[in-house]
C-alpha cells in the first residue's frame, strides 16, 4: 500500500496550507495531489470530487486527525480540532492517508477542512470591499509618493498605496483573477486598467489601498468581418485604429448582448437627448437650463453606465454572434493584431452610431458595480 495526499479546496487560501499539511503527513513532498469538494458524507466515509470530476471514496477511521481552518489561513497554526460529523457537503478538504489499490479510495490519516459557509461569508465580504472601492483607467503614477491617479467615469480618483498594499497584475493572455501575479506600483503604466479596494476618503476623491489589481487592456469596437467557431475567434476592423484585429473568445470571456431598447436609451444619452443623463430640457432650481455636457463627458458617462449594467445583461455565445453586427470588446493584447476577449458586448449598433465624433466610448474589463472576477477578487 502506498501513501498519498489529496488536496481539496475551492479557493486559493486552502491551497496555502498544503505545505504545512504535507510536512506532517507520512508522504514525500512530491506525492500526487488532487483538488476536491465533499460530495457526500456517511458516519464513516466521505465522497470527495476532484477538480477533474473524479470521485474518491475516503474512509475515515476514528483515529483520523481532523482539523478545521478558516478562509485566508496559510498554515495550521490557527487550526481547530473537528469531527467527521462537522464535515458537510460542499466543504473543501485536504485528505492525507493511504491509497487503496483501485486508486479511487483512501483511508484518511488526516483531514483539513474549510467550511463552505465560511468561504461564502468571506467571498461576500471581499466582493463588498471591491464594490465599495473603485477603478478606472490609470492617468499617472508617482511611484516615489506611492500614488496613482485614476480616471473613474467623469472623476479623478487618487489611489494612495503603502508598503502593505497588495499589488497584483493580470498575467499576459489571461483574464482570470486567479492567474494574477504579484506586482508593484512601479509596473503600473498610464493607460492600464486598475481596480482597488480599501478605505475611501469622506468626499470619495481618494482611497487608501489595501489591494490593487491592474492589467493592460485594449478596447476595440466595430463590425464583425468574420467568425470562426471552431477556432473560437472573430475578426473586426477597429473603428479607432482602422486596423483588422483577430479576437479569441474563450470560456473565460464574458460575452453579453444589450437589448435593443436599452441600446436605444444609451444612444439617446450619447446624443444628449431626453433619455440622457441630466435629461436635456430639465431645469435647475431657479429655472436655469443646466450646462450642456460635452461629447467627451457624454461618452465617458455612457461608458461608465454600460460597465455598471454589464453583469445584468443577457449572456451571449460566440455561436450567437453574426457577421456584420457591431460589437464592443475589452481584451488583452499580447501581440499586434491579436487579442483575447475579457468582455464582449453585442447589439451596440445604435450606440456606436451615436458616439460623438472623435470621442470613442470604452468599457471596463470589470463590472464597476461589483468585484473583479475570480471569487472575491476582480473578475
Amino acid at each position: 500500500m502506498k501513501t498519498r495526499t489529496w488536496l481539496g479546496t475551492g479557493m486559493l487560501a486552502l491551497a496555502g496550507v498544503l505545505g504545512s499539511a504535507s510536512a506532517g503527513a507520512q508522504t514525500p513532498a512530491a506525492a500526487p495531489h488532487a483538488t476536491g469538494t465533499v460530495k457526500a458524507t456517511t458516519a464513516t466515509d466521505l465522497t470527495v470530487t476532484a477538480t477533474t470530476g473524479q470521485d474518491y471514496t475516503v474512509t475515515v477511521p476514528s483515529a483520523a486527525n481532523i482539523l478545521e481552518v478558516a478562509p485566508g489561513s496559510h498554515d495550521l497554526k490557527s487550526a481547530t480540532p473537528a469531527h467527521l460529523g462537522d464535515i458537510a457537503v460542499g466543504d473543501k478538504v485536504i485528505v492525507t492517508g493511504t491509497a487503496g489499490d483501485a486508486g479511487t479510495s483512501l483511508t484518511a490519516q488526516r483531514i483539513i477542512v474549510m467550511k463552505s459557509a465560511a468561504i461564502a461569508e468571506t467571498h461576500a465580504a471581499e466582493s463588498a470591499a471591491w464594490t465599495q472601492g473603485g477603478g478606472g483607467i490609470v492617468k499617472s503614477v508617482n511611484a516615489s509618493a506611492g500614488t496613482i491617479s485614476v480616471s473613474s467615469g467623469l472623476k479623478i480618483l487618487t489611489v494612495q498605496t503603502a508598503p502593505a498594499t497588495v499589488v497584483r497584475r493580470y498575467a499576459e493572455g489571461s483574464v482570470r483573477f486567479e492567474d494574477a501575479v504579484a506586482s508593484s506600483i512601479g509596473a503600473i503604466q498610464p493607460g492600464d486598467q486598475l481596480r482597488v479596494r480599501g478605505t475611501k476618503s469622506t468626499d470619495g476623491s481618494s482611497i487608501t489601498a489595501d489591494e490593487i489589481v491592474t492589467g493592460s487592456f485594449r478596447n476595440f469596437s466595430g463590425t464583425i468581418a468574420s467568425l470562426d467557431s471552431a477556432a473560437g475567434t472573430l475578426t473586426l476592423k477597429d473603428l479607432t485604429t482602422k486596423k483588422m484585429v483577430t479576437v479569441a473568445v474563450t470560456p473565460n470571456s464574458d460575452v453579453r448582448r444589450i437589448p435593443p431598447d436599452a441600446a436605444a436609451r444609451m444612444a439617446a444619452r450619447l446624443r444628449g437627448g431626453a433619455a440622457g443623463a441630466g435629461a436635456a430640457g430639465a431645469k435647475n432650481v431657479g429655472g436655469a437650463q443646466p450646462p450642456a455636457e460635452s461629447g467627451e463627458h457624454r461618452a465617458g458617462r455612457a461608458g461608465m453606465d454600460l460597465s455598471q449594467m454589464l453583469s445584468h445583461l443577457p449572456t451571449e455565445t460566440l455561436a450567437g454572434l453574426k457577421t456584420g453586427e457591431a460589437v464592443m470588446i475589452v481584451a488583452t493584447a499580447s501581440q499586434p493584431g491579436k487579442a483575447t476577449a475579457v468582455t464582449l458586448l453585442a447589439g451596440v449598433e445604435s450606440i456606436l452610431a451615436a458616439q460623438p465624433a472623435g470621442e470613442a466610448m470604452t468599457l471596463s474589463p470589470w463590472s464597476m458595480g461589483g468585484a473583479p472576477e475570480g471569487g472575491g477578487g476582480p473578475q
